[in-house]
């Protein structure tokens, strides 16, 4: 026999000894049946006073509400048009609205938590703003022009802001005005 099988025939039995040895001494410290800790534990939990559960809360009776639909038009059902007109505009009295009709400008596609004042500069006596819009470029602006989703129209540029007057829909049909600012991001 070479030397190599006897070393890995008896690495071989020795390995199966090992767990065997281990298994033995874990099994062993399970064999005793003292339970004395245990059995105490257990009396003195069943002598404590038993304490009564609180009785649940009542329950609220909640008056179902009743739907009818008699005479209300279809959520599922496209609405009907008049034919003498293509599109109908109910405003609820007079006020501010936005003008509809202008032509909205570049800055109008962002909202305005996206657009950043990086700048102004003077040019012919008048101060113009930078803005960087959402997408990377750099604007320039004015007073008078329009930027943001609600309609915002800058009414003054400052040195470290640009300040805004917004329309924004206030209840169904009524608009409200609402001034904002954008401050320079240093």
């Amino acid at each position: 026999m070479s030397i190599l099988n006897k070393y890995s025939s008896g690495m071989t039995s020795r390995m199966f000894k090992m767990p065997s040895l281990a298994l033995a001494i874990v099994l062993t410290g399970c064999a005793s049946e003292d339970y004395s800790d245990l059995t105490n534990y257990v009396a003195e939990v069943k002598a404590k006073p038993k304490r009564t559960i609180p009785p649940l809360p009542e329950i609220k009776v909640v008056e179902p509400y009743i739907f009818k639909p008699d005479g209300l038009r279809d959520p599922f059902k496209p609405m009907q048009r008049s034919d003498d007109s293509e599109e109908e505009v109910v405003v609820f009295g007079g006020g501010i609205r936005p003008d509809n009709t202008r032509h909205k400008e570049e800055l109008e596609a962002f909202s305005l938590d996206t657009l950043r004042m990086v700048g102004t500069f003077s040019m012919k006596s008048k101060l113009w703003g930078l803005i960087t819009a959402g997408d990377g470029t750099i604007h320039r602006v004015q007073v008078g022009n329009y930027m943001g989703k609600n309609h915002g129209k800058i009414i003054r540029i400052a040195d470290d802001r640009i300040e805004l007057m917004e329309i924004v829909p206030d209840k169904p049909g009524t608009w409200r005005e609402k001034q904002t600012s954008l401050a320079l991001v240093e």
